[in-house]
């Protein structure tokens, strides 16, 4: 039996380890391959040429000149599948102010078809690059877990990034024109 000082030595050594722990997570630099930008808040997002559903090519330029919000997403991602909704309703509600949702799905194709099968959305979907440096890392995902949500501006700058689902008031505040972030 361990006596309340050796208990009290272990708890601290325990507590100093998970601080230890934790600033070390903090102060991780982000781990791109050599000569990959990943894209921060206020440069111009990467010009990638992406696939959608049926193979066609588009370039994110394409969204030129509205303001954009990519979600990126897998259909095994369950926050991911519990946020399309509130996105799909987002898109209808802000596309004719300018706006637009673009869903970039972090899978395999045939997954993301069959779940869009069954759950369809009104935005547009692309498939991105799975293999190193993917397409969310390339946008700031540095720990690459999804959800993952970038804002670009009507010139396609990076106005922010969240990792996580969005709520209803933050993709408000993401879609509306007149807000200015």
């Amino acid at each position: 039996m361990l006596s309340r000082t050796h208990l009290l030595i272990l708890s601290l050594a325990l507590l100093a380890a998970i601080a230890g722990g934790w600033l070390q997570r903090q102060n991780h630099p982000t781990r791109a391959p050599t000569g990959v930008h990943v894209a921060n808040v206020g440069d111009l997002r990467p010009d990638l040429a992406l696939l959608d559903l049926h193979g066609k090519e588009h370039r994110l330029s394409e969204f030129q000149g509205k303001r954009v919000l990519i979600n990126f997403w897998a259909s095994w991602c369950a926050p991911c599948l519990a946020e399309m909704p509130e996105l799909d309703a987002a898109q209808h509600k802000f596309r004719d102010q300018g706006a637009i949702v673009l869903g970039i799905a972090m899978d395999a194709p045939t997954r993301v078809q069959a779940f869009l099968a069954s759950h369809p959305v009104d935005y547009p979907i692309l498939i991105g690059q799975l293999d190193t440096p993917s397409t969310s890392l390339r946008f700031g995902d540095t720990d690459e877990v999804l959800p993952f949500s970038v804002l670009l501006d009507e010139q396609g700058h990076v106005l922010a990034t969240h990792r996580g689902p969005l709520d209803h008031a933050l993709l408000a505040r993401w879609l509306s024109p007149a807000v200015a972030l």
